[in-house]
């Protein structure tokens, strides 16, 4: 049978060859063999060298998404199973595995397939035609290893309904994909703890899988350094704005902050995080409020508020690189208008959640932010995402997206 091959352009594919995981549509010169999209093919070089393994679709830009690079290592079940031991092994070297990422992607060299693990479900996201068709063995055998482990799942849930699936010409899934017998009324609702706290977790209609993990080792510092501020007797006054489920307000609360604040503009949002302040007995310091967070800081500055620790963890301000220029601006107003509301010598904790938003860029923005502001600033503490969302430095620019900054607020004397 004659292999199915993709053939590079001469002089192109110069990211593969440095570790990238993708190839796209303008370096291909060509394909040998009957090629159906979703195909695993060997990508060569114009001379004929080889360069991998991946799967192939003609209708994305990005024409092959790389999954091995070794010629003796063919794609088949057992190879499969490999890959997903080897990123469960991680975690578990990591971080807590209760909740956790367990695949990242092309950070995983699983290029276009996320899984979550809450609790005792796993939930997934397919975003690749080709991934689509392998993800089954993958997903049996995480089950399968984590059971060896004495961790056992009961259900796994598909959340692949994002708008960039139309992209790989996909349909968007979102149901079971699996649940093990004797199961068949487990729902998707799960209890989740995560440094200390307690959420429920709606898997089916929640944010991206159901709960933002990348956070939790960011959440744990607030925690920390509140503890240790309300150690020295301090009272301590909190505002997080873009709240969603309240995650970094009750590690606040949990950390014995006195008062904290947090503002959403989804009503739906407030309503879950004022529920996880209930159950974690935290509604006597911790509240919620609807609010447009970009209306509402003007009004708390022109009241001469002032709070001992702001936390500013807004959406992706650009998620394209044209967008870049626009969303510079935007994260500098919002962090302009936060330092305006932390009390001298307080602190604030800003980040981004882009990739396009690079540290070097978002250091420049906050430098420009400070001297809107009138205020000095000094790096506490720089962090990227937990590390079961592990960042591939030679090859996938998309892996490494989240920076989370805690500065120190001074006035200009």
């Amino acid at each position: 049978m004659e292999e199915k091959k993709v053939i590079l352009k001469k002089g192109e594919g110069r990211s593969l060859k440095s570790g990238g995981a993708w190839v796209f549509d303008n370096e291909v010169s060509g394909t040998i063999g009957e090629i159906e999209n979703g195909d695993i093919i060997i990508v060569e070089d114009f001379d004929g060298y080889f360069l991998g393994y991946g799967f192939i679709n003609f209708n994305s830009k990005i024409r092959v998404r790389m999954l091995s690079r070794y010629r003796q290592e063919p794609i088949d079940d057992d190879f499969l199973g490999l890959r997903a031991k080897v990123a469960w092994d991680y975690r578990k070297a990591v971080i807590d595995t209760s909740s956790c990422r367990v695949i990242f992607g092309e950070a995983d060299y699983l290029p276009g397939l996320t899984v979550d693990k809450y609790e005792d479900i796993l939930v997934f996201e397919s975003l690749a035609l080709g991934m689509d068709k392998i993800k089954e063995p993958i997903l049996m055998a995480l089950v399968k290893k984590m059971e060896e482990d004495g961790v056992t799942i009961n259900g796994i849930f598909e959340r692949s309904d994002a708008g960039v699936r139309k992209k790989e010409g996909l349909l968007p899934k979102k149901g079971w994909f699996w649940k093990r017998e004797g199961c068949e009324d487990l729902t998707p609702i799960v209890t989740i703890t995560e440094n200390g706290i307690h959420y429920t977790v709606d898997v089916e209609n929640g944010q991206k899988t159901g709960f933002f993990l990348d956070q939790k080792r960011n959440r744990s510092y607030v925690q920390e350094m509140i503890k240790r501020m309300k150690s020295d007797g301090e009272t301590v006054r909190v505002l997080d704005c873009f709240t969603h489920m309240g995650t970094f307000a009750l590690n606040a609360g949990l950390g014995g902050a006195d008062s904290v604040l947090g503002l959403d503009i989804s009503e739906f949002a407030v309503s879950e995080a004022t529920k996880n302040a209930e159950d974690n007995g935290l509604s006597d310091r911790v509240s919620f409020r609807t609010a447009d967070v970009f209306e509402e800081l003007p009004k708390q500055i022109e009241d001469k508020e002032q709070y001992d620790f702001v936390i500013l963890d807004p959406p992706a301000f650009t998620k394209s690189k044209e967008a870049t220029k626009k969303a510079v601006n935007g994260y500098r107003q919002i962090n302009i208008r936060g330092l305006g509301l932390v009390r001298n010598g307080g602190y604030l904790a800003t980040c981004s959640c882009s990739h396009f938003m690079t540290q070097e860029l978002f250091e420049k923005m906050m430098r420009e932010a400070a001297k809107g502001a009138k205020k000095r600033i000094r790096q506490v503490l720089f962090s990227t995402q937990a590390p079961d969302h592990p960042i591939l430095i030679n090859g996938d620019e998309n892996s490494y997206y989240l920076k989370f900054y805690i500065f120190q607020v001074v006035d200009e004397k």
